[in-house]
């Protein structure tokens, strides 16, 4: 009997009748074996601290559910025979990294695990709704999406169904006549592939953030702005020239701090010298603090020497999901730093890391130079080069909050300078 059928075959308008998995009638026969495959992956994942890192050479049953996850996605040609991490797997990695806009190392850490074991579900796999552990998946990222097309208030897509999704979900089984429970089902599903567009002329979430920025105002004064220096306690993060990175962000970080709080801003940093939260933790203590916007700072090192120099990033999935308002901050941030230093200038680049997704808020990562570059590690080195890599900051800042006629030039601004009384 196919799910969300009575016994007698009439179809509850109602999903509240719940099943663990429904399958898409209209999957092909290959996809759908490919999806039953993929779903030996495990559901929930173990804390940040237990998960080993995978790569090349790797053995064992952790590595046989990356393999299976892979060929459910059609990124290994064929079934895998024994649970080894080969050049395939590397292969399939790397590609999985790229598409899903994660750092391509061919690495499966925690960032790459969890998205692998969001990437399994489709849109009709599993019933959806508010759970105590929120559901996480393409699925529900599918669902954000098609809401914010029709003009319901989703949020972020980001995957992880919470209360606002949820709210969002009810807003539109309500306008719809099902009955306004909350649970993504069949009678859901099939009303959402009927309904058209009804936001026209843009993007949906586009238009809130831009309109949420005007109505902020130009003014810095009370706007709240956290500062992410990253890595952390035992974690020090990208190393060369004598410096690492920990050290160097939680400097730039201090010096970012007092040009934001002299010009009325309220500042909060993410952590101390002594821990190091993981980002879903960061970005967790924006959104409880209600911020306006998300700095994060890190320095980048590379095996190589020769690499230098500083790149910006915002969310982005490279499918047309973005933050706009984190684009242009980015953007803002990259040309002052640029137009500042003699850094090499290495663009502005959409990320689906978990600081700038889970971010409720327009959010940007700094990668500020390459320790393990002797020219990038000795401007670095420089307290005056850091300072005005911070005022460079600010200055972006304050210009994403100005009106078009108003912007200066880049390089050109400069803030006033208070001193203590």
């Amino acid at each position: 009997m196919r799910s969300g059928l009575s016994s007698c075959g009439v179809r509850p308008l109602s999903d509240c009748h719940r099943a663990d998995r429904w399958s898409d009638p209209d999957a092909p026969p290959d996809d759908v074996g490919r999806r039953r495959y993929c779903r030996s992956f495990p559901a929930r994942l173990p804390e940040r601290s237990l998960v080993q890192l995978y790569r090349r050479g790797d053995r064992g049953p952790a590595v046989a559910d990356v393999q299976a996850t892979l060929f459910g996605l059609g990124l290994l040609s064929e079934a895998p025979q024994a649970a080894v991490f080969d050049d395939a797997t590397d292969s399939a990695v790397r590609h999985f990294q790229q598409r899903r806009g994660l750092s391509v190392d061919g690495i499966v850490g925690p960032e790459t695990y969890r998205a692998l074991a969001a990437a399994r579900w489709k849109l009709g796999d599993r019933l959806l709704s508010l759970a105590t552990r929120p559901y996480v998946g393409d699925d529900v990222a599918v669902l954000q999406e098609r809401l914010l097309e029709l003009g319901f208030d989703a949020g972020r897509t980001d995957g992880i169904f919470g209360r606002r999704t949820e709210q969002a979900l009810r807003g539109l089984q309500r306008e719809y006549g099902l009955v306004p429970d909350g649970t993504c089902g069949p009678a859901t599903l099939r009303a959402l592939r009927q309904l058209g567009r009804h936001v026209t002329g843009g993007r949906p979430q586009v238009l809130r953030e831009t309109e949420a920025l005007h109505r902020s105002g130009a003014a810095l004064p009370g706007k709240v702005v956290v500062i992410d220096p990253g890595h952390g306690g035992a974690d020090r993060g990208a190393t060369g020239h004598g410096l690492d990175e920990a050290s160097v962000v939680e400097d730039l970080a201090a010096r970012l701090e007092g040009r934001l709080t002299a010009v009325g801003v309220r500042t909060l940093l993410t952590r101390g010298p002594d821990n190091d939260p993981s980002d879903a933790e960061r970005a967790q203590f924006a959104n409880d603090n209600g911020a306006d916007l998300v700095l994060s700072l890190h320095v980048d090192g590379a095996a190589s020497p020769l690499c230098q120099g500083v790149a910006s990033y915002h969310f982005g999935s490279g499918s047309g999901v973005t933050s706009t308002v984190g684009e242009q901050l980015a953007s803002l941030v990259q040309r002052e730093v640029v137009a500042r230093t003699d850094l090499l200038d290495c663009q502005v680049h959409e990320k689906t890391w978990e600081i700038l997704r889970l971010t409720r808020m327009p959010a940007v990562r700094l990668e500020l130079g390459h320790l393990t570059h002797a020219g990038d590690a000795r401007r670095l080195a420089d307290p005056a080069f850091r300072d005005t890599v911070a005022e460079g900051i600010l200055v972006a800042v304050q210009r994403l909050f100005l009106p078009a006629d108003l912007d200066p030039p880049t390089g050109v601004m400069r803030m006033p300078v208070f001193e203590p009384s």
